[in-house]
């Protein structure tokens, strides 16, 4: 009997139509593009305006994306997992209200906190239930609105960071294609360099936490890049000597768009050339877990059956990993 994987059929996102660009950013804080762009390979980031809207609004606009194009029916759909560290609210989880905003009633739902790694873990988790024969349909959606916890004074953080969503389709397949390996790590010991400290449990919302600024991401960045570049490429190349894969079985890396230059660093070990890297990062920033759906959905047009990627990511805390994902369809098939 052939082996259950969990196979991607499908991919949408959702990106919101403000657009911040470097010009507008240097003049709320001290930075350039120059120094944007040579430090960090960013152009501009989309954010999201609105009241009262969350990463539950653009979570519903990536699955509505996604059901559209390949045509399923909400209520077909088992279960949905989210992978976000700006969820509307504590509770109830943004899954649950992504589930009754799309109609998907059947569903349950479930938030994974993995950071920037989060889609990784997510993307794991979700395909146990298609392997085991549990579920037949599942979507995985990351996404996040950075915005509401980043101080546009810190020059450390802002310019990093931007708005968006991914979500994927997860069906059960015989022909050996889909989520077919993955190495997943975390060090809480990290959570020193990359952290936001107020808010939880342990420092609950308070004048003096709000007045002190403690409510925005805190970043160490030179200890972050270096942990970065480490683990991403150290993950990413295992994972391909465990499944003897050569850097010209690999069509694409997809990495985490955090900063190009840990791209670079990634794929240099892996001994692969920037064509074979999706990168968007100039358009998007990092969108934390939306951006390796969104870099998905980006080249989807790109992908064709059999293709081998390495996805691949780093976030805070510390959390990261890499997957071994065989494309299951010709991504042409699909337009946008």
């Amino acid at each position: 009997m052939a082996k259950i994987t969990a196979a991607v059929t499908g991919v949408g996102a959702f990106l919101p139509e403000y657009i911040l660009d470097n010009f507008e950013l240097s003049k709320m804080v001290d930075t350039s593009d120059e120094w944007i762009m040579s430090r960090i390979g960013i152009k501009t980031r989309h954010i999201l305006k609105g009241e009262g809207l969350g990463t539950s609004y653009m979570g519903e606009r990536a699955v509505k994306d996604l059901l559209e194009k390949t045509n399923t029916d909400p209520m077909d759909i088992d279960m949905v997992v989210c992978a976000t560290v700006t969820p509307d609210m504590f509770f109830p989880s943004t899954a649950n209200l992504i589930c009754h905003k799309v109609g998907m009633k059947k569903a349950f739902g479930f938030d994974i906190s993995a950071a920037c790694s989060g889609f990784l873990f997510a993307l794991t988790a979700a395909s146990k239930f298609i392997e085991t024969g549990t579920f037949k349909k599942v979507i995985v959606v990351g996404g996040d609105k950075m915005s509401s916890i980043i101080d546009y004074e810190d020059r450390a953080t802002c310019p990093i960071f931007g708005d968006g969503a991914g979500a994927v389709l997860l069906e059960p397949n015989k022909e050996g294609y889909g989520v077919l390996d993955a190495i997943l790590h975390s060090d809480g010991g990290g959570a020193a360099h990359l952290h936001m400290k107020a808010g939880g449990s342990a420092m609950p919302a308070t004048e003096e936490t709000v007045r002190n600024k403690l409510h925005y991401v805190y970043q160490e960045g030179q200890a972050v890049f270096k942990a970065a570049v480490t683990h991403m490429s150290d993950t990413a190349v295992e994972i391909m000597e465990r499944n003897k894969l050569t850097a010209e079985d690999v069509r694409y890396l997809v990495p985490h768009q955090a900063n190009l230059r840990i791209i670079d660093a990634t794929a240099h070990r892996m001994g692969l050339p920037r064509e074979k890297c999706m990168i968007n990062i100039e358009k998007y920033g990092n969108t934390t877990a939306g951006t390796l759906p969104i870099c998905l959905w980006d080249y989807e047009s790109r992908l064709k059956k059999g293709d081998n990627l390495i996805l691949a990511a780093f976030g805070g805390g510390y959390t990261w990993g890499a997957v071994y994902l065989k494309w299951a369809y010709d991504g042409g098939d699909f337009t946008r």
